[in-house]
Order: structure tokens, then C-alpha cells, then sequence
């Protein structure tokens, strides 16, 4: 592989990693309150799994706690990722950022991975609620 070759395939894989992944409909389980550590929103609730290090995580945290603050009945609940390894492997969170977005049951009716766009949750939560 040139040079040139090399750079290329390393900008697209650097490039790649910061997309964020929007799923559609999950069938990941259902949550309860005492596995979340917190209450479940009356609607709908974000669950954010973020890391120490993870600089996406705190702009994460800023757009879905406007967004929580937006929509009556929506609640925030993040989650340390190295301290519930539990529940990271039962839901395959593979990397920080990701959110979940639980419907008013706490089951899991979306999820992305990465930073997300105020729209793309709005529009999430739109199937939750």
C-alpha cells in the first residue's frame, strides 16, 4: 500500500469512528429503576452509558439533559460504563457514548451509538412516548 494509500485508509477508519449509529427499533430487554439506579421518567427515560475519558460523553450529557428538560415526563439517567460492566455486557454497549432511549415501561425502543444531534433524540423519543 503507497503512501498516499495509507493516509487515505486511516482518515476514512478515523472518520468512520466518530458517526454516530442510530438503530431503529431494540429489542434489548427492559430496564427496571433499580438496575438504572434512579427513577424511570413518567413517559420516557434517556440511559446515557459514558466513560471517564470520553470527551463526546460530556457533550452527550449536555444535549440530552436539554432535552430531558424540554419534554415533560423524560428523565436522564447516565451510567458509568466501567462501573456496570453488568449491565454493559447484557445490553452489547461496545463504545461511549451510547444512549438508550426506554419507553415509560423501561423497555429499550432505541439506541445509538456516538454523539448524538438534539433532533436525532427528539426524534427517538417520539416512538417512546
Amino acid at each position: 500500500m503507497g503512501a498516499s494509500q495509507g493516509r487515505a485508509a486511516r482518515w476514512r477508519c478515523g472518520r468512520r469512528r466518530r458517526r454516530t449509529r442510530v438503530r431503529g427499533r431494540d429489542d434489548g430487554g427492559r430496564l427496571e429503576a433499580a438496575e438504572l439506579g434512579a427513577e424511570l421518567g413518567e413517559r420516557a427515560t434517556l440511559v446515557q452509558f459514558s466513560s471517564a475519558f470520553c470527551a463526546p460523553c460530556r457533550a452527550t450529557r449536555r444535549v440530552l439533559g436539554e432535552v430531558a428538560g424540554m419534554v415533560a415526563g423524560v428523565a436522564h439517567v447516565e451510567i458509568d460504563a466501567e462501573a456496570r460492566l453488568d449491565l454493559v455486557r447484557r445490553l452489547e454497549v461496545l463504545r461511549t457514548p451510547t444512549v438508550l432511549v426506554l419507553d415509560a415501561d423501561g423497555r429499550v425502543v432505541r439506541r445509538a451509538a456516538g454523539q448524538p444531534r438534539k433532533a436525532d433524540v427528539i426524534a427517538a423519543l417520539g416512538e417512546a412516548v
